[in-house]
């Protein structure tokens, strides 16, 4: 046991060290002017929001930018007045917490297993599946080719090549590694970046790929949210049954409740 929580603890250290190498190379707000879409749609969110992403800014980071003027968790309403409203914000990325949640208390042992990131964006998916469990293979499905550099930077520094492979693709060209996935992970992964014509498309094209019977899904937010909006034909009941979580396995004080909510696990009928 006593080795058992030592080797967790030093893979958290080691995410922390990735997470701090990625924030040395990467804007405070962690995204590319190449994507275009995404930063478009935060700037018409109807109320102030700003991209914190969470696996590179924990709170305890985030108050130290906060110190030091580089970061504001509120935002005036009257420019010039004392009157503020907290900022909201939007992360395409888990923590550290919601990674070490996803691998110890939502999936089940993954030796020998496929894990697919679709939106893999800086890794974090796919370090934590590294350090964390005894997945086989774990590839992520990346649009933009800056994250791709800086995954394939970390993959190489840390050593993770033999089991971490990152694509360069819209998942939409990838059938055949759907289609083997033992687990398919999905977080905040078409809302920001691609046009509600597009989303349905995706989606469907997901619902006909991910079809192994047994194999898992994991999303934020829930299917039933991300699908509420869109005019795709995808039939829930046939597809999927969703698989109960326990959000109170954490103990501490300090645990984002909300954010694991947003977790939601389901397995192929």
């Amino acid at each position: 046991d006593d080795f058992d929580e030592f080797v967790v603890s030093n893979s958290d250290v080691v995410l922390r060290n990735i997470a701090e190498d990625l924030r040395n190379r990467l804007p405070v707000e962690a995204m590319f002017t190449s994507e275009h879409q995404a930063v478009q749609k935060i700037h018409q969110h109807p109320l102030p929001m700003i991209h914190v992403d969470a696996f590179l800014y924990d709170d305890d980071v985030v108050d130290s930018l906060c110190e030091e003027g580089k970061m504001s968790r509120s935002y005036c309403t009257e420019c010039g007045s004392y009157k503020t409203a907290s900022l909201e914000f939007i992360s395409h990325s888990f923590s550290l917490m919601e990674l070490k949640f996803l691998y110890q208390h939502v999936l089940p042992d993954l030796t020998g297993k496929v894990v697919v990131d679709v939106g893999s964006r800086l890794g974090a998916v796919l370090f934590a599946g590294y350090l964390y469990s005894s997945a086989s293979q774990l590839h992520g499905v990346e649009m933009n080719a800056d994250f791709c550099q800086l995954q394939e930077m970390m993959i190489t520094k840390y050593e993770f090549i033999d089991r971490i492979k990152v694509v360069h693709a819209d998942i939409c060209t990838q059938p055949s590694l759907l289609q083997k996935a033992d687990v398919v992970v999905m977080n905040n992964v078409f809302e920001y970046f691609l046009d509600r014509q597009e989303q349905a498309r995706a989606w469907e094209f997901i619902a006909c790929n991910v079809r192994k019977r047994g194999s898992l899904l994991v999303t934020v937010p829930s299917l039933e949210e991300s699908l509420s909006k869109l005019q795709a034909d995808v039939q829930l009941s046939q597809w999927v049954e969703e698989v109960q979580l326990n959000y109170d396995v954490y103990m501490e004080k300090d645990v984002d409740r909300e954010a694991l909510e947003q977790i939601h696990l389901y397995k192929i009928l």
